[in-house]
């Protein structure tokens, strides 16, 4: 489609792009000039408010990233030449179908009525909020564990709900089961899915308790503390919709995966070849092909053939060479030739890269070159804070002795889990893997970034934005959103502060050493933090975390309480978190036009459930499996999450900040990423207005420091990989087949995330639970004799007896 300028025609990202609504678009409410194209409530707008209009849109959108350079100059244009005309189409472009071709391709542009709020909907619903969040709490508790995700949720719900036709009653069966309910379903799963997290994070910190501290403070406490961390963050989202939720230019992609799937599951006309480039197959019959193949494919990389995960053939080649594992390793190396045949060495740590927009990529792989690939090896070959003791790149903390030994934080706690001093003195000073160290450096970067970021490139638009009411908000979706009761800001309001007295109480009324202050300065830093880190995610797919900040705060502000860093923890980044995903669900029930107070009762309602079946499914998985949370225990119920979360708490919440970052520590250098944060975006943002049309204005600092969090245990190869992948879909084909692109972009990732899912289930059910083991051959040991695999690639390693590193710390 082209969409004329005036006098002048462009074409907008390689793809032509028309004043002329679609076929679609006339199952609106708005009229619409069939010999211009624009809708006539933009038509009747005179030159003089067009202009005014044009001018605000700019103002909004100016720095938006995911905007067409050619929309961007065509405004210029058209307010410098006066093209009263001009000025009318993109006005009607952007108002009246979204601006942004990844939502033209994934979300219509009119509404349909069909019925959300059924009975089919509810017990659909709310049969995959009990099994998922059981399953996924059991899960958790095991080694391997596994995670049941919403699309997961999503693909299994649709033959439920056809089947829920075949068998009920008429009366139980409010017409075909359609989308606007698959949608409600799904959100659901999600709030209790905690997205693709799996059970509640604060079920971490009650196996840290129960199986590790041997603390156990009863049901009560655990039902509020569950339910607390999860619904704190619902009054935020809620509270933050015209921030987060309605303007257009808040896309978050990961809901558009959701979208396409929903219409290609319910929608199975056929595909016009003259708009995807040829291609005749509808995107029905396109997912089931995709899923298929990979669901059928993933058994070779996770079962038969594990070596085409871990395809680091340069180890293969000289496994007992140092040097060659840290540069080339997948697993404790740096990963540095970008090869696998595995999907979820792709998509493990940071979601599918076909829905992530290009210049997001960009940014995260300049990070991962940068600082992973430059920076991590110069200061691990110079010797930085005694690295070459140490293996490049994991997540774990080691002691003075060598040879990879692991931080004991047994020998440094007294009977009432407190620092005993003396024996840490004694002991060892912690020591962190280079890539590790790093990245502390780099979260410190990435808080202060945020705040100059958020204040330079989107201040602007957070204060116009404050400033608008529902019905001002410019996109087409907002306004298609008027015909449904809007969930008024107070239903929020009151669950915030329900949620607040229930998290007091958990803090007060059991020995948990965290202040009623703190409590409150954690929930101020998830409330500060939570528009600038979510405009962030719902421009560029990428959530950045205040886990470490949070540890880092709260190790100065009440030291040697290690529960109370795990609560403060807690309070702090998943209220964030939370906030962040109930507002992706509730711009995808925007994007389906689901009733709001439907989706408000939806996810309460499943949230609350989802709390309570994880806390009862955990104390009988406390009551029933013998030798739980041990690490010999028979069936592998060895507790990893609340392990890492009990070592976290007394490495950061004994030993704490101080001793580690601290003048004279080893790490202290860290703490000038502080500076280098709090000076990066105004230095591009000076760049960006002094050469407007330079891609400076796609620099987005945080993102450089922050969108490589998950290193370690992340490492290159799933960065460089995702990038790769990415890189050919969002930038190659998008720019060269954009039919094609529309089309089956989002459907293909759908496809592949849900074979992959079913077919890690599968594996897991039947073959990994069933104690059953791997073929026995060279494909699947050719890795294991690495020193890559067995995390012994150390360049220096003590004598036996002695050891490395200050003796005065």
């Amino acid at each position: 489609m082209v969409f004329g300028l005036g006098r002048k025609t462009q074409t907008v990202e390689g793809s032509e792009v028309s004043p002329q609504p679609s076929q679609d678009f006339e199952k609106t409410d708005h009229g619409v000039d069939k010999s211009t194209g624009i809708d006539e409530s933009v038509r009747r707008l005179s030159e003089t408010e067009a202009n005014k209009e044009l001018k605000f849109l700019k103002k909004l959108h100016r720095w938006d990233p995911n905007m067409s350079n050619d929309v961007a100059n065509g405004m210029n244009r058209a307010m410098d030449e006066h093209d009263a005309t001009a000025e009318l189409e993109l006005i009607n472009l952007i108002e009246n179908d979204s601006p942004y071709p990844e939502v033209r391709a994934a979300v219509r542009n009119y509404d349909e009525d069909m019925p959300a709020n059924t009975i089919r909907a509810w017990v659909i619903g709310m049969l995959m909020v009990t099994l998922g969040s059981a399953m996924n709490l059991l899960f958790s508790l095991r080694s391997p564990s596994i995670v049941i995700t919403a699309f997961v949720a999503q693909l299994v719900a649709y033959p439920f709900g056809y089947l829920w036709d075949l068998v009920m009653p008429k009366f139980l069966c409010p017409g075909k089961f359609n989308m606007k309910e698959h949608c409600l379903i799904t959100v659901m799963a999600n709030v209790a899915y905690s997205g693709t997290s799996g059970p509640a994070y604060s079920t971490d910190t009650i196996v840290a308790m129960k199986g590790f501290y041997g603390y156990d403070f009863g049901w009560g406490f655990q039902l509020l503390l569950t339910l607390s961390t999860q619904m704190l963050g619902y009054g935020f989202a809620g509270m933050l919709r015209k921030f987060l939720v309605w303007p257009a230019s808040m896309i978050w992609p990961t809901t558009l995966v959701n979208t396409t799937l929903f219409y290609a599951l319910h929608d199975h006309s056929a595909t016009d070849p003259s708009k995807t480039n040829g291609w005749r197959i509808g995107r029905y019959w396109y997912f089931l092909i995709v899923f298929g193949a990979s669901f059928v494919w993933y058994f070779f990389p996770g079962w038969i053939f594990q070596a085409l995960s871990y395809f680091a053939f340069a180890t293969w080649a000289a496994p007992n060479n140092v040097v060659v594992n840290q540069l080339f390793g997948y697993t404790t190396g740096l990963g540095l030739i970008p090869i696998t045949f595995d999907w979820t060495q792709i998509t493990g740590f940071t979601l599918s890269p076909l829905m992530f927009p290009w210049f997001a990529i960009a940014n995260t792989l300049i990070g991962v070159v940068l600082f992973f690939m430059i920076t991590s090896i110069g200061l691990h070959y110079s010797n930085w804070s005694y690295a070459t003791y140490i293996v490049m790149s994991d997540s774990n903390s080691y002691d003075n002795t060598g040879n990879g030994t692991h931080y004991n934080v047994s020998r440094i706690l007294t009977p009432e889990f407190e620092l005993d001093l003396e024996a840490y003195q004694q002991y060892s000073p912690l020591f962190l893997s280079t890539t590790f160290a790093l990245t502390y450096g780099l979260s410190f970067a990435t808080i202060l970034a945020l705040v100059t970021h958020t204040i330079l490139f989107h201040g602007q638009e957070i204060w116009v934005r404050a400033r608008l009411a529902l019905g001002e908000e410019p996109d087409v979706h907002t306004k298609m959103m008027r015909k449904y009761p809007e969930a008024p800001w107070w239903w929020f309001g009151i669950a915030f502060l329900v949620m607040l007295a229930m998290s007091l109480a958990t803090a007060l009324a059991w020995d948990t050493h965290l202040t009623w202050w703190a409590l409150i300065v954690s929930l101020i830093i998830a409330g500060v933090f939570t528009v600038p880190i979510g405009m962030i995610q719902a421009i560029t797919n990428v959530q950045l975390g205040l886990n470490v900040i949070t540890e880092f705060i709260i190790g100065y502000m009440q030291p040697g309480r290690p529960l109370a860093m795990m609560l403060f923890k807690t309070y702090g980044y998943i209220s964030m978190a939370q906030a962040l995903a109930f507002a992706s669900d509730l711009k995808m029930g925007h994007y389906m036009k689901v009733p709001p107070r439907v989706l408000f009762s939806g996810q309460m309602v499943a949230t609350v459930w989802s709390s309570i079946v994880q806390i009862a499914v955990l104390n009988w998985a406390f009551g029933s499996i013998e030798d739980i949370c041990t690490g010999d225990q028979i069936n592998h119920y060895s507790c990893p999450g609340g392990r890492v979360f009990f070592n976290a708490s007394v490495i950061w919440g004994l030993i704490g900040p101080a001793r580690i970052f601290g003048p004279g520590q080893l790490y202290n250098g860290l703490m000038y990423f502080f500076i280098a944060g709090a000076l990066g975006p105004p230095l591009f943002y000076l760049l960006a207005r002094m050469f407007p049309k330079s891609s400076f204005r796609y620099v987005n600092v945080p993102l450089i420091f922050g969108g490589s969090g998950m290193i370690p245990p992340a490492t290159t190869i799933n960065y460089t990989t995702w990038g790769i992948v990415g890189y050919v879909f969002n930038k190659v084909i998008k720019n060269k087949y954009r039919g094609w692109w529309s089309h089956y972009n989002y459907i293909t990732s759908a496809g592949l995330d849900c074979g992959l899912a079913i077919s890690t289930i599968l594996i897991f059910l039947a073959l990994q639970l069933t104690q059953q083991n791997p073929p026995d051959w060279w494909g699947n040991n050719v890795m294991a004799t690495t020193l890559d695999f067995t995390g012994m690639a150390i360049q220096n390693i003590p004598d036996e007896g002695t050891t490395f590193g200050p003796t005065v710390f």
